[in-house]
């Protein structure tokens, strides 16, 4: 199977079975017996209905009863994932919560199951790296990045351990002199009021002033990063200019 990356970091014939009954009675040598030829089960108990059962299949059922209740399970961790393109989103931008795997790298490909949507990844000396999504390679100073909950981690996706509840981005991003883009991340502070932070890659965030919100085709602007838009039917997001957009919420 391809894997799919990008710039992560822009820094991933036996012999038949023996006849388990014994040689049978009626329609000659080698015949299925009937019910009644066969001897009775060895330390069996009567039912009260009628009948035998062997305490073997009881000691069994038991153990594999217990067996399931001990097997620890191997979904990964309950997270939200979304990946934003260089001119839209590509998948999540509502962040659904699914169990996406145990790191940054599983959660992309999971996520690329669920939406359909094509990756790729390259081996390099420093381990996987995810060097497209979608229709766009990386390439200069362009490349894919990821945080987890807002913050850019110093080592590869792979590497990168995810728990209940964390949010994974992945997403396009021009490099310059100060390193990357900040990410906009929305929430709600009420029913039609929302409020925008701006995340650099350490996962500080601040007010994003001047960004606005979309919300029904109309524009609203924020003022110290909040604003209200009233009654509305579609999605919010929020977007600044040399930001990578905004989560949506509804």
């Amino acid at each position: 199977m391809q894997v799919r990356d990008g710039p992560a970091a822009v820094r991933g014939d036996a012999p038949a079975p023996n006849c388990h009954w014994p040689t049978g009675r009626e329609g000659g040598e080698g015949g299925r017996p009937e019910s009644e030829d066969l001897p009775l089960a060895g330390h069996s108990e009567p039912l009260a209905e009628g009948g035998f059962v062997r305490k073997a299949f009881i000691t069994l059922a038991a153990l594999i009863a217990l067996a399931a209740l001990l097997v620890p399970s191997a979904l990964g961790a309950s997270v939200s994932v979304r990946v934003e393109g260089r001119t839209l989103s590509i998948f999540g931008s509502l962040e659904t919560r699914f169990e996406a795997g145990a790191n940054a790298m599983q959660a992309l490909d999971l996520a690329s199951l669920r939406g359909e949507f094509y990756y790729h990844v390259t081996t390099t000396s420093f381990g996987p790296y995810v060097d497209q999504i979608g229709r766009h390679p990386a390439g200069g100073t362009n490349g894919w990045v990821f945080k987890v909950n807002g913050a850019s981690p110093p080592v590869g996706a792979d590497q990168v351990q995810l728990s209940d509840g964390d949010r994974v981005l992945w997403y396009w991003a021009t490099f310059g002199p100060t390193g990357g883009p900040p990410t906009l991340y929305l929430t709600r502070t009420s029913r039609n009021c929302f409020r925008v932070v701006s995340e650099n890659d350490q996962g500080t965030d601040r007010a994003a002033a001047g960004a606005l919100l979309h919300v029904n085709g109309r524009r609203v602007r924020t003022r110290a990063g909040r604003a209200c838009v009233g009654k509305h039917t579609g999605a919010v997001r929020a977007t600044l200019a040399g930001a990578v957009r905004s989560n949506a919420l509804r």
